[in-house]
C-alpha cells in the first residue's frame, strides 16, 4: 500500500515537473522578443510590466540571481534553473501560511501568520490581500494560484512577500503608508513616513530617513531660485506694485548676482535634518498615545498623530523658519551668514521676533496635512479600484502623480496661512506697534488687494512642484540603491 502511495506521488511528481518545464519554455519563449535565446534585463522588465507587474528591481534581481556566467541576461538553462529554486522557496512560504494543512490559505491564516510578526490587519484587509490572487473567485488561495502569482516576483520569504503587500498598497488602511510618498517640495507639513516593525528593528527606516533628507537638500538646492521668488512676491508684491516672475529676477541678479537667487537655500537645507528626526518620533509617540497596544491606526488617527508631530518639528525648529525667510530677503552686505543674521535679530527685536507668524503656521498644517493625505489616499483608492484586478502595484508613475497633485491641493488649502506667516516673519523693520496681528493681516492684504492678493507668489510655488518632485525621486531611489535599501 505505502510503495503504490508512493508510486503516485512520484509519477505526479513527474508530470508536474513536466508541466512545469514546458510552462517555463512558454514563458520564456513570450519574454524572448528579440528570439536571440536570451532575455536581458529590458526583455524581462518589458515581460513584466506586459503582465502587469510594475515591481520596481524586480527584472534586474531576477536577471542577478539567475546569471551564472555573468553575461547580464538569461539563457533557458539559467532561466529554468532561477524558477526551480524560487518556486521551491514559495512553497515553503506558503506552507507556513497554510496553518491547517488543508492547500490552501484563507483569511484567517493570513491575519494569524502577520499577527505573529507583530502585524495586525483586519479581515477586510486579510480579504483584499487574498483577492489580488485569488484567480477562480472562491476567496481562497491554492498552491497553483500562489506560484502564479509570485512565480515573477523576486519575493521568497515571509518578510520579503508582506513588504511586497505593504509597497504594493493592497490592504489600505492598514499598510496606507507614505514611504512611497517621500516626494520633498520644501514644504514639510504633511503626514511624517510610517515604517512597520520589520523595518523599525532592523534599522532600516534611518537609511529611508537619511534617502530622503538627501533627496530633499538637492531639491531644495535645484528649486531654490523659484523659492526665493516665491518668499519675494509675498512680501513685496502688491497691487500696486506688481511683480513679474522676469522682472523680480532681473531685480535679485542686478543687486546680489547670480548666486543672490540661492540666498536662504544653506539654512532651509539644513532644517530638514533635526526636522525629519524629531517629526518622526514624535508621530510613533503620537501614535501610540492615540491608539490601544495592538490596535490598527485608522486614517483619521493617522491624520491626527501627523499633524501633532509636524506642530511639534514645527516649534522646534520654527526660529530656522524665521531666519530663512530673513536670509531669503536680505539684501547684499545685510547679514554675513546665520549666526550673523540671529544675534542682529536677538539684538534688535528680542527673542519673540523667532516666532512671528507661528500661529498662521501652526494652523495651516491642519489644512495642508488632512487635505493632502486625503487626496492623496482617494486618488490611490480611485486607481486601484479601476486597475487592481490587472496589478496590485500602482506603479511610480501614479505614485509620483498622486503625491503631486496632493501636496498641490494641500498648498492651495494653506497657502494664503503661509503668506501671511512669511509677511509676519518679515516684519523685522517695523516697531512692535505697527506690526499687524494675523487677523489684522488678513484683512488689510483683502483690503488692498482683495481675495487674489492672499495668493501672491503662488505661480513660481506650481512651477517648482514638477522640478522638485522628480529631482527627489531620482536622488531618493540612487540614495536607496547606495545605502543598501531593498526596492
Amino acid at each position: 500500500m505505502h510503495q503504490m502511495i508512493r508510486t503516485l506521488l512520484l509519477l505526479e511528481a513527474r508530470c508536474w515537473d513536466a508541466d512545469s518545464e514546458r510552462s517555463y519554455q512558454d514563458l520564456f519563449e513570450r519574454l524572448d522578443t528579440n528570439r536571440d535565446g536570451k532575455v536581458d534585463v529590458a526583455e524581462l522588465r518589458a515581460g513584466l510590466k506586459a503582465m502587469g507587474i510594475f515591481r520596481q528591481g524586480a527584472a534586474q534581481k531576477i536577471v542577478s540571481s539567475g546569471d551564472q556566467n555573468k553575461d547580464g541576461c538569461l539563457d533557458f538553462n539559467e532561466f529554468s534553473k532561477y524558477l526551480k529554486e524560487h518556486e521551491k522557496k514559495l512553497r515553503l512560504t506558503f506552507k507556513s501560511l497554510d496553518r491547517n494543512n488543508d492547500g490552501r490559505i484563507d483569511a484567517s491564516e493570513i491575519q494569524q501568520s502577520l499577527s505573529e510578526l507583530g502585524i495586525d490587519i483586519s479581515r477586510e484587509n486579510a480579504l483584499k490581500i487574498l483577492q489580488s490572487m485569488d484567480i477562480d473567485g472562491t476567496m481562497v488561495v491554492d498552491w497553483n494560484e500562489w506560484r502564479e502569482h509570485f512565480l515573477l516576483l523576486p519575493a521568497q520569504n515571509l518578510e520579503e512577500i508582506i513588504r511586497y503587500w505593504k509597497h504594493s498598497t493592497i490592504a489600505l488602511s492598514k499598510f496606507c503608508l507614505c514611504n512611497e510618498k517621500v516626494l520633498d517640495i520644501g514644504d514639510s507639513l504633511a503626514i511624517p513616513d510610517e515604517f512597520t516593525e520589520e523595518e523599525k528593528s532592523s534599522g532600516g527606516w534611518w537609511k529611508q530617513l537619511v534617502a530622503g533628507a538627501v533627496a530633499g537638500a538637492v531639491s531644495r538646492t535645484g528649486t531654490a531660485p523659484l523659492d526665493r521668488m516665491k518668499v519675494f512676491m509675498q512680501v513685496h508684491s502688491t497691487k500696486t506694485n506688481r511683480i513679474s516672475l522676469v522682472g523680480g529676477f532681473k531685480q535679485m541678479i542686478i543687486e546680489g548676482g547670480l548666486t543672490a537667487l540661492w540666498r536662504g537655500n544653506g539654512i532651509n537645507v539644513l532644517k530638514i535634518a533635526p526636522e525629519t528626526a524629531i517629526k518622526f518620533m514624535s508621530y510613533e509617540h503620537y501614535k501610540k498615545l492615540l491608539t490601544s497596544e495592538g490596535q490598527n491606526i485608522e486614517t483619521h488617527m493617522r491624520f491626527m498623530a501627523g499633524s501633532l508631530a509636524g506642530a511639534t518639528a514645527q516649534t522646534a525648529i520654527y526660529p530656522m523658519e524665521v531666519l530663512k525667510t530673513r536670509l531669503t530677503l536680505r539684501k547684499t552686505g545685510q547679514f554675513s551668514g546665520m549666526f550673523d543674521c540671529a544675534k542682529k535679530v536677538l539684538r534688535k527685536e528680542g527673542v519673540k521676533a523667532f516666532y512671528k507668524g507661528y500661529i498662521p503656521n501652526l494652523v495651516g498644517i491642519i489644512p495642508y496635512a488632512g487635505i493632502d493625505l486625503a487626496v492623496y489616499e482617494s486618488l490611490k483608492n480611485a486607481w486601484l479600484s479601476y486597475h487592481a484586478k490587472d496589478s496590485a502595484n500602482p506603479g511610480v508613475l501614479v505614485l509620483v502623480g498622486c503625491g503631486t497633485i496632493s501636496s498641490t491641493c494641500g498648498q492651495l488649502a494653506s497657502y494664503p496661512l503661509a503668506l501671511v506667516r512669511t509677511r509676519m516673519q518679515a516684519q523685522a523693520s517695523l516697531t512692535t506697534s505697527d506690526q499687524p496681528s494675523m487677523t489684522n493681516l488678513i484683512k488689510n492684504i483683502l483690503a488692498k488687494d482683495g481675495f487674489f492678493g492672499l495668493y501672491r507668489g503662488i505661480l513660481p510655488n506650481f512651477m517648482k512642484v514638477i522640478p522638485a518632485v522628480s529631482i527627489s525621486y531620482v536622488v531618493y531611489e540612487y540614495m536607496k540603491t547606495g545605502l543598501g535599501i531593498t526596492k
